[in-house]
């Protein structure tokens, strides 16, 4: 049962329509009907491994006869690539599990196979690139001493002045080198300055994962693991279809929606819960609870979820390096967009603190770093007429 809303999908090109069609009739095992003969299947190639949903495209169309052999075969390739890529990620959360355990370090684990158990009952169609886990940030120096051990190397990209990294950022990376594995640990679930559950909130509301393991992998419970997949895709503008796809399985799911009304309320994501309905309804034909159709309706949420098209129609990775002025300035007032009006002020207010750059600006002993909070407006001042001189 949906509601109405203003959201405009008529821009999109046939082969995402296409691509949506099958992803809409995903638990429908027989090809859509609905077949645009014209279709750039190179294209929608490019379409189905930019969104990350080539597992499931490839499961619904590997008998289609209208499709070319070569766009089926990459696609098996892809899908073949993924399910030991699942298998190995799987066999390194077991050993990581066990590790925790063992340690009395309280883990949930984030997205991955964790999501392909599950959501989707099947590990191999699901796509993910690395670990993710999360811990109180009381554990992390522990947690990283265990991966250390394990042979992993931290990549220390972060550079942070007063502690800020614990609120500007929300995760490290890590490496393997030999297993070639990327691992993060995360001590919140985005980036903040905003507000969030905590850490013990999320335990207390946990589940067991249903991925087999010899010791129990505990990850969020569904209605923490909305909100988390809703900001989450949120602040990455949906330019990954698979994360709508979660939210798609996830509302078929037995949720207490009751409970998340009321963490939506708590923590100001209704708008952005609106946006990710109205998304999944519009292109995914998701089914929603009675409860959660108010949240669709919202000028807010349909204006955010239109802003979204932006990201869904465009090949856009917003981790590369050669990312467009044009895309970087609309994500950057897409990001302020999302925010509630409390958040907006906190981020606003975050710019009073320190940053690193003021430290490279006018490096002072750690001891007097306290001096960068007054000094702050005029380095600002500093290093942007700075930047319009050798402009």
């Amino acid at each position: 049962m949906n509601g109405k809303t203003n959201f405009d999908s008529s821009s999109i090109s046939n082969e995402l329509k296409f691509l949506l069609d099958c992803l809409d009739n995903e638990t429908n095992k027989q090809v859509p009907i609905s077949v645009e003969p014209n279709l750039d299947w190179n294209l929608f190639l490019k379409l189905v491994r930019h969104h990350r949903v080539y597992p499931l495209i490839y499961t619904k169309l590997k008998s289609a006869k209208y499709i070319p052999a070569t766009i089926i075969q990459s696609m098996f390739y892809d899908y073949q690539k993924n399910t030991f890529k699942m298998l190995k990620l799987s066999g390194e959360i077991e050993k990581i599990s066990r590790l925790v355990f063992e340690n009395e370090i309280s883990t949930l684990f984030l997205k991955g196979p964790i999501l392909a158990a599950d959501l989707y009952g099947d590990i191999s169609q699901r796509t993910s690139s690395d670990i993710d886990i999360l811990v109180n940030i009381d554990d992390l120096d522990k947690a990283e001493s265990l991966l250390i051990q394990m042979g992993y190397v931290k990549d220390e990209y972060i550079q942070t002045v007063l502690n800020d990294w614990k609120w500007r950022h929300h995760h490290f990376v890590y490496f393997h080198a030999e297993k070639e594995i990327k691992l993060e640990i995360h001590w919140r679930l985005n980036p903040g300055p905003a507000k969030e559950p905590t850490f013990n909130d999320l335990w207390q509301r946990k589940k067991v994962s249903s991925l087999p393991t010899s010791y129990p992998i505990y990850c969020l419970g569904n209605e923490d693991l909305f909100l988390f997949l809703t900001s989450h895709g949120a602040r990455h503008g949906w330019s990954r279809l698979r994360w709508l796809v979660d939210i798609d399985r996830l509302c078929k799911t037995n949720l207490d929606w009751d409970k998340i009304m009321s963490l939506l309320k708590k923590y100001q994501y209704s708008h952005v819960a609106g946006q990710t309905l109205v998304l999944a309804t519009q292109l995914l034909n998701t089914p929603i609870n009675k409860k959660a159709i108010q949240l669709t309706t919202g000028s807010r949420s349909n204006r955010l979820a239109q802003e979204a098209l932006f990201y869904i129609q465009r090949f856009i990775n917003l981790h590369d390096d050669t990312l467009s002025e044009e895309i970087a300035s609309y994500h950057k007032k897409h990001l302020f967009s999302l925010m509630s009006f409390q958040n907006k002020m906190l981020f606003i207010l975050s710019f009073l603190h320190p940053y690193f750059e003021d430290t490279i600006t006018l490096p002072l002993p750690q001891k007097f770093h306290f001096l960068y909070f007054p000094l702050r407006p005029f380095l600002w001042f500093w290093r942007k007429t700075r930047i319009q001189e050798m402009s």
